[in-house]
């Protein structure tokens, strides 16, 4: 009996592996390693972090295999992570370094090396921050930068709540291009503290994220560092448009225009805002791609006035700062006039000074016929 019951339990493995497709070595679970010395270095560049790793213990089963690795990250506390797919050991973005930072990163092994199934491994994990020093509120407060004109930049801020008159602050800034941050040689000074700093010329600069970091010193209390991340493309102001005219199209119809700001900021990238105000009430206030606009008058119209103001488009970039409003241009209703009588009844006054000249010829012929025939008869 123990010999059938052996025979029979051998002949139900031998169907069932046969039918299922599995082998005693395919019931061996194929499993792969994480990355190992995951890690995220700061290079000192102001929140621009390396994350690296290493690949994975026991990959000799896998010599053929393309090893490829998913990495997560995030800043602590935010609600999505940003997930990348990729085969080297390496990989660089900013971050806000006011947060601490997470990621995570496991191996995937392709179906193709696997028998038809991705296999993952379980995740390697690394955080970093910075130890904050000094209580939030003496960091510095209002940080305003702004690009002029995509020439140069100017950074300002106020002093932190409470601190003392000794407390001084030092600016810090790196982009892609750069060695190493650089500090502020230009500071705007109040009262002999930093309040603010004048940039150099900052070459190659724009469509990159540029990282500052304000730090301070006291000798009473430790201060807070800040650091800030923008693209400088996302905050030019640019000067505004110069040139303004009026001209009258028709009767009805008043065509402004105007030249582009000086500076380099190329044509193509500008949008405009105009405030027309007739009679000194605002009338329309619109945006506009082109430099010029056309608008409609009445007969009640007394006085027209305009102004403009510019700013960089959405296909330079992908906000930025208006421009102060131009000069005032105006067109006043006397003005209007003159040039309806210039552009409309001096040709009617040309053309009926004509038919009254052509008449008086003919008038003065007709007289001087009858004349002539009593000479023509009397000579014969």
């Amino acid at each position: 009996m123990a010999f059938v019951y052996l025979a029979i339990r051998c002949l139900c493995t031998f169907l069932i592996t046969t039918t299922f497709g599995y082998t005693s070595s395919s019931d061996t679970e194929i499993k792969v390693n994480p990355p190992q010395d995951f890690e995220i270095v700061d290079p000192g560049y102001l929140g621009y972090l390396y994350l690296q790793w290493q690949p994975p213990l026991s990959l000799d089963n896998f010599k053929e295999c393309t090893v490829e690795y998913e990495l997560k990250y995030r800043n602590i506390g935010g609600e999505t992570w940003t997930t990348i797919i990729t085969k080297n050991l390496h990989y660089k973005d900013g971050f806000d370094l006011n947060k601490g930072i997470e990621a995570k990163i496991h191996t995937l092994l392709p179906w193709q090396c696997t028998n038809g199934s991705e296999v993952q491994s379980s995740w390697a994990e690394a955080t970093y921050w910075i130890l904050p020093q000094g209580i939030p509120e003496t960091k510095v407060q209002d940080m305003d930068c702004v690009y002029y004109n995509w020439q140069y930049l100017l950074c300002s801020w106020k002093p932190g709540i409470g601190v003392l008159l000794d407390t001084n602050y030092n600016l810090f800034y790196w982009y892609e291009g750069l060695d190493h941050a650089l500090q502020c040689v230009d500071y705007i000074k109040v009262d002999g503290q930093n309040i603010g700093c004048r940039f150099p010329y900052l070459e190659s600069s724009d469509y990159k994220d540029f990282y500052i970091c304000v730090n301070g010193s006291s000798e009473t209390k430790p201060i807070r560092s800040s650091y800030f991340t923008f693209q400088l493309q996302n905050i030019v102001k640019p000067l505004p448009p110069v040139c303004l005219t009026c001209t009258q199209e028709s009767l009805y119809e008043i065509k402004l225009k105007w030249s582009i700001p000086l500076g380099p900021i190329p044509a193509r990238c500008f949008v405009y805002e105009i405030e027309i105000r007739e009679d000194d009430t605002t009338l329309v206030t619109t945006t506009v791609e082109n430099e010029t606009y056309t608008l409609k008058i009445t007969n009640e119209t007394q006085q027209l006035c305009f102004v403009v103001r510019s700013k960089v488009n959405i296909y330079c970039s992908d906000d930025g700062i208006w421009s102060e409003w131009s000069d005032k241009q105006c067109w006043e209703v006397e003005e209007l006039l003159k040039k309806t009588l210039l552009l409309f009844l001096l040709p009617f006054g040309f053309i009926l000074i004509l038919v009254i000249f052509i008449t008086g010829l003919l008038l003065c012929k007709r007289d001087s016929y009858p004349k002539m025939i009593p000479e023509f008869f009397c000579n014969r």
